[in-house]
């Protein structure tokens, strides 16, 4: 009786794995702290807010297709005084880890007291799924929380 009891138990956690499971890996974790993030498409606009008495301004561009996918060029120009500024990548519409990609000061903008920040990067992609949103969070390298009032999002193609 015990040993049905626990194949019965068994079977339905299996069953409510597979129910479940794709919905919660395809979910974001962080939803309940973005809602009141305004959603920026970085390849499609130039993205613009000001947070702290800080301006931003983040732009993303596609540099070419690498055996790896897509390579992006991704620009900030920000007023702020921060020794480093790091670029986190993480999947918005699937889980797929999070990838820091560190960002390089390149000089001043066009207004000569603005930085400009930028990197090159490729981003992972779903075997399943080629075209995945990702979205990116940018933090001064001694910061950990990112409280940016703009979710800055991208719909990457891999090599589907």
């Amino acid at each position: 009786m015990l040993k049905a009891l626990v194949a019965v138990m068994a079977i339905a956690g299996v069953v409510a794995l597979g129910v479940f499971g794709p919905g919660w890996l395809m979910s974001d974790a962080d939803s309940s702290s973005d809602q009141t993030a305004t959603e920026c498409d970085l390849l499609n606009d130039t993205c613009r807010w000001e947070q702290q008495g800080t301006r931003w301004n983040a732009q993303l561009k596609k540099a070419g297709v690498k055996a790896e996918g897509t390579e992006y060029h991704l620009t900030v120009t920000t007023d702020m005084s921060e020794p480093g500024l790091l670029a986190v990548l993480r999947g918005e519409s699937m889980y797929l880890g999070e990838y820091p990609v560190p960002m390089t000061r390149t000089g001043l903008a066009e207004d000569g007291k603005s930085q400009v920040w930028q990197a090159r990067f490729t981003a992972p992609f779903c075997t399943t799924d080629p075209e995945m949103t990702w979205r990116i969070d940018l933090q001064a390298d001694a910061e950990t929380d990112n409280d940016t009032p703009v979710k800055l999002t991208f719909r990457a193609e891999g090599r589907g």
